[in-house]
């Protein structure tokens, strides 16, 4: 049976019923009411012919009460005088004597002396009768009189009542199941047609969004399931083809399934704890409702693939303005929300916490420190004593998901946890502990600087595993721990020798996914240009957060000159500044905000027309769909920072170009600089320079910029994401016992 079918019958089934039970009560209603209309109308017959007659049979005239019978009977009313012992004396009609003769209630009334009333069957019709006695003046009993009414009416009052209920119930059916067919054929039946349709179109690979449905609460489960379902589906195609095809070629690049593949070989499929200041995404409430939003951070962008692929507990601190609305009681939520891979377990701060740990000590301490920007850092003793205690409190949170867990593998991101390793290893000491350290390490004579260099180091120096983007940060760290703390270097295997305590310090040059979006939104080029309502032969773009790291001030300075030196390019090119705030509650950020955005004020104010910008400067955040459009069609990308641990942007832009199109125009401070060396480098203080890489750039012979985009293009394919977290965990691996036979030195 059809769902339709059994919904009209259950339906029908439910009609019937409810209307059978009102129809009985309101029978029982009416039927009362009407006997009650009945008894009225009875008693004042049976009283008024009591109180004629009563004169004439004390008298025994029985000429005078039959002329008083005869007068006051009507057809639908019968009356009859009886004497004291039942007989009848006269009747209206005659033939209602012979009818009562047999009814008890008349002799019950004669008996007793009371009035007897109900409803009786009389000549076989339903009738009221009503009987009270005759008294003489000494209150003999001297007869009695009956008063019968016809009781017809409520009977057909029943049978109206039946009729009318069933042929109400007839109409409802009827009604509702039309209803129902045309509801359900609406919003059951259409709908699951078009969902069914759009499944067969994700299993085939075609991307498209969900079909609209009339309810789509009732629908979004459902769509949310089916679209996590074909993700994984294609994910699942796309790794096996690309596995396929890699041993077809002989390749070893390394994917997502290959990391997924070698970390349970290495260790056992246990989870991948990792710990980051930043989340993998936050949620915030936009015009009432909750958004999600992926932060623009390297360390996301890198470190959120490989969970996807191991698995685990992510920490972070819940930076969001509506996170705690998202996670369980304990802080936990399932990333990514429409199909989890591993879990996030979010840290709450407070707002001195969060100012003295991230904006005080982490950025304007060893932000500025380690970043050669000539930026002064500023180091407080209150902000250290945040610090402190935020590294204690993720230490606690990190202990307590590692409960139970034997050997526990540990991967602790950047700067802002610098203390955290030795924590852990305190209380854990049978933990792999690795820490990545994002951004550049200074010379020793800089970061002697900092008050608390000795902590930080010792911090650092609890972990197996050291990581940085360069050997030559590697040197400057160990160059550090030399000059400070006392320990043996060892300089054939890179690593920091305290007691039996030994911690290596490598290189892992990170990366990016070899996809840099899953499913690229299909944006051409003219639509590209009307979405940002510009008109351009060329179109330049530049994807940062608003930091004095990133030299955008130094990036718009060369692209004026630009302008200056080669003003054929006037009203041509369109260059795209995405720019993400950063840090805005420090004041050097807030500078920072005002001077860029008055720096691009000025030069559209000098440079442009009427009907073109030089720069279109978009100061939001973004996610990968909507700058991917971007890196796709850009003519070239400006990535001009002036130090950098990395810069993923550069390996996002090249991973986005693998149509062999546009070209890279890269700082020579930036890590990338070390892998990409097809990039048009710049010292991005040298403004005629950098001006000078962007005319070629846009001139570049088209054999010669497909070449060199296509060996970056497979350099990051080779080099990525997957391989980093192989690596790394792959080191971790070969570490024999990280427990310590003894106190460390």
């Amino acid at each position: 049976m059809s769902v339709t079918k059994r919904l009209l019958a259950a339906t029908w089934i439910f009609v019937l019923v409810m209307m059978a039970v009102f129809t009985v009560v309101h029978v029982r209603y009416e039927r009362q009411r009407l006997v009650s209309d009945l008894a009225r109308r009875a008693v004042l017959v049976g009283e008024g012919v009591k109180e004629a007659v009563e004169p004439a049979v004390r008298r025994a005239s029985t000429a005078a009460t039959t002329r008083v019978v005869r007068r006051l009977a009507q057809p639908n009313r019968k009356i009859v005088v009886f004497d004291q012992l039942g007989g009848a004396i006269t009747a209206a009609p005659p033939e209602a004597a012979d009818e009562l003769r047999t009814l008890g209630a008349v002799t019950d009334a004669i008996a007793t002396g009371t009035v007897q009333e109900g409803l009786h069957k009389v000549a076989g019709h339903l009738s009221y009768v009503y009987v009270t006695p005759l008294r003489a003046e000494d209150e003999r009993i001297v007869g009695a009189v009956a008063a019968v009414l016809d009781g017809a009416a409520i009977n057909a009052a029943v049978a109206d009542a039946w009729r009318f209920n069933a042929i109400r119930y007839v109409i409802v059916a009827v009604g509702v199941s039309i209803i129902i067919f045309v509801i359900v054929r609406l919003t059951v039946t259409r709908p699951l047609a078009a969902m069914a349709g759009w499944t067969k179109a994700l299993k085939s690979g075609h991307a498209m969004p969900p079909p609209n449905v009339a309810d789509t609460k009732l629908f979004e489960p459902l769509a949310v399931e089916v679209v996590g379902l074909a993700r994984r589906l294609r994910h699942a195609e796309a790794a096996a083809e690309r596995e396929a095809a890699l041993r077809l070629t002989g390749e070893a690049i390394w994917t997502e399934q290959r990391l997924k593949q070698f970390a349970r070989a290495l260790f056992d499929g246990q989870a991948l704890f990792v710990v980051s200041n930043r989340e993998p995404l936050s949620h915030v409430r936009e015009n009432g409702r909750l958004v999600a939003h992926t932060p623009a951070s390297g360390v996301v962008t890198a470190i959120e693939p490989v969970m996807r692929a191991c698995g685990g507990v992510w920490l972070a601190h819940g930076s969001g303005s509506a996170d705690w609305e998202t996670v369980d009681p304990d802080g936990r939520l399932g990333v990514p929300e429409d199909d989890p891979r591993y879990t996030l377990r979010r840290i709450r701060l407070t707002p001195e916490e969060e100012s003295g740990y991230y904006y005080g000590f982490s950025n304007e301490g060893l932000w500025p420190l380690c970043h050669v920007v000539h930026a002064r850092p500023s180091f407080r003793p209150t902000d250290w004593a945040h610090y402190r205690a935020v590294n204690e409190k993720f230490a606690a949170a990190l202990l307590k998901e590692l409960h139970g867990i034997d050997t526990p593998m540990v991967l602790i991101q950047d700067y802002h946890f610098a203390l955290l390793p030795a924590l852990v290893k305190a209380e854990r000491p049978d933990a792999r502990v690795a820490i990545f350290w994002h951004i550049p390490w200074p010379n020793a004579e800089a970061f002697a600087i900092c008050p608390w260099q000795r902590e930080i180091l010792t911090g650092m120096l609890g972990a197996d595993l050291i990581g940085f983007h360069t050997q030559y940060h590697c040197n400057n760290f160990l160059d550090t721990v030399d000059r400070t703390v006392e320990a043996r270097i060892d300089a054939e295997h890179f690593a920091v020798v305290r007691g039996e305590r030994r911690t290596l310090v490598k290189p892992f040059p990170i990366s990016v996914a070899p996809d840099f979006l899953d499913e690229p939104p299909k944006v051409t080029r003219r639509e590209l240009l009307e979405q940002l309502g510009v008109q351009a032969d060329f179109i330049g773009v530049g994807i940062d957060r608003v930091d004095y790291t990133k030299g955008l001030l130094e990036r718009f300075d060369a692209l004026r000159r630009f302008f200056e030196l080669y003003p054929e390019y006037r009203e041509r090119l369109v260059f795209v500044q995405v720019a993400a705030p950063s840090r805005s509650s420090i004041a050097r950020y807030q500078e920072l905000q005002h001077d860029v955005q008055a720096r691009v004020a000025e030069m559209n104010r000098t440079l442009g027309t009427r009907s073109w910008r030089p720069i279109l400067y978009l100061e939001r955040h973004h996610d990968r769909a909507e700058i991917w459009p971007l890196y796709r069609h850009a003519d070239f990308c400006m990535v001009t920072s002036l130090h950098d641990g990395m810069n993923l942007v550069a390996k996002e832009y090249v991973s986005a170009r693998d149509d062999g199109g546009g070209a890279l125009i890269l700082s020579e401070f930036t890590g990338a600089a070390r892998e990409l060396r097809d990039a048009l480098l710049v010292n991005p203080y040298d403004t005629d320079a950098t001006a000078d890489a962007v005319r070629s750039a846009l001139e570049m012979p088209g054999e010669e910029r497909a070449l060199r985009m296509r060996r970056m293009n497979r350099l990051v394919r080779e080099q990525n994401i997957y391989r980093w977290a192989g690596q790394l965990l792959g080191e971790l691996s070969r570490i024999p016992d990280p427990r310590p036979t003894s106190a460390s030195v």
